[in-house]
């Protein structure tokens, strides 16, 4: 039986990314083995990565710790890493590893080129885009385009990387992926008594209206310039609720900011949740105020389950919202863009029917990116 590897840099990637490819590398007869950062950098809890590597070995797929550090400045962690990757390689000998995230993409290229290893990289969304830190440009482009030459599948999630990808670099294949798959079995609009039962879970009042942000406490996910909107929003609107699922670097941040503004009675952080699908349900409004993405699986989730979104204008976003017809898009670091997104929703919250189409239109323009249709596209490429 052939082995092949899937890498990621931190345990939480392969949760949230990844499981349907490992089942579907199995089914195509592979023996998986899954190599990332089980110990520091994750965006969900211990107790998640426990239960990760508890169903992994219920899999029959082994597991190694391997040392990555998120941050690329951390370069005596990650020369560590591409060693012990480059060992795995020499030890198992793959038939191919398919890596993920932009430090993870960088170890296993190189550890892929020294070992004649086949790599598939999926860019989850490339660091320099339209509107990018000049930084980023001057750090992560050179690096992409140079390791281009040593990935022999390249695939990218929205229509930017992948118009840039085809022009600039040099992989052996390079596709376009809508996104790693929704489960539309398990996201979709919610009935009356899950909807009721989530609500009175969360201590909502019937005329409260249910605000909903699913993302890392992090700088980039941006969830700051919601609850400076919310500032000015409460003043004028007392019902709105605001609930943050996710946890991170920037949590003691952010409760600060909750105290200073007096806000304790209308913004929550609700820490890491597994009740994702019964939340977006019982929302009123999705709000996305990401500074950067790929293609966002959270945004893609609360579409499915019906919910109008809020959201930033930025790569990834712009592939799925189209302004006014499921949604609004807004620029992602104005507080008083998100107030007036808002406050248009509740406008046309007692026109039924606008809001009804709103809802229709997200299950529909989110069916293309079923995670049926999207292992069917993974399947020709494993092949």
């Amino acid at each position: 039986m052939k082995r092949v590897l899937m890498l990621a840099s931190v345990a939480s990637m392969i949760d949230q990314f990844n499981m349907p490819n490992i089942a579907l590398l199995q089914k195509l007869g592979y023996q998986v083995d899954v190599t990332c950062n089980f110990i520091e950098g994750n965006t969900c809890s211990d107790e998640r990565v426990a239960e990760l590597k508890q169903k992994l070995q219920d899999m029959h797929v082994r597991c190694y710790q391997i040392d990555f550090a998120r941050n690329i400045k951390h370069m005596g962690q990650n020369m560590r890493a591409l060693r012990q990757v480059e060992g795995l390689m020499k030890q198992n000998g793959y038939a191919f590893c398919h890596c993920h995230s932009p430090i993870g993409g960088v170890v296993a290229r190189i550890a892929g080129h020294r070992t004649r290893t086949k790599v598939i990289y999926t860019a989850h969304g490339f660091h320099f885009y339209q509107g990018a830190p000049v930084m980023n440009w001057l750090v992560y482009y050179p690096v992409e385009k140079v390791l281009s030459r040593w990935t022999d599948v390249l695939i990218t999630i929205n229509h930017e990387d992948y118009a840039r990808a085809k022009k600039k670099f040099h992989a052996g294949k390079t596709y376009y992926l809508p996104g790693i798959g929704i489960n539309l079995e398990r996201f979709h609009a919610g009935d009356v008594e899950t909807i009721q039962q989530k609500r009175q879970e969360l201590g909502l009042q019937p005329e409260e209206v249910f605000l909903l942000s699913v993302g890392e406490l992090s700088d980039r996910k941006n969830h700051v310039v919601v609850i400076e909107a919310m500032k000015q929003l409460v003043q004028r609107h007392s019902q709105l609720r605001y609930f943050i699922c996710g946890q991170g670097e920037k949590k003691q941040e952010l409760q600060q900011l909750i105290r200073k503004y007096h806000l304790e009675d209308h913004v929550k952080l609700l820490g890491f949740r597994t009740d994702v699908a019964e939340l977006c349900q019982a929302a009123d409004v999705f709000v996305f105020p990401s500074k950067q993405e790929g293609l966002p699986v959270a945004l893609m989730e609360a579409m499915a389950c019906e919910v109008p979104v809020v959201c930033s204008r930025i790569r990834g976003n712009t592939d799925l919202v189209k302004n006014g017809e499921n949604g609004y898009l807004v620029s992602a670091d104005q507080p008083e863009e998100y107030i007036q997104a808002i406050e248009k929703l509740l406008r046309i919250w007692k026109n039924t029917e606008e809001v009804r189409q709103m809802r229709k239109n997200n299950r529909a323009r989110i069916k293309q990116y079923s995670l049926q249709k999207i292992d069917k596209i993974m399947e020709n490429i494993y092949r």
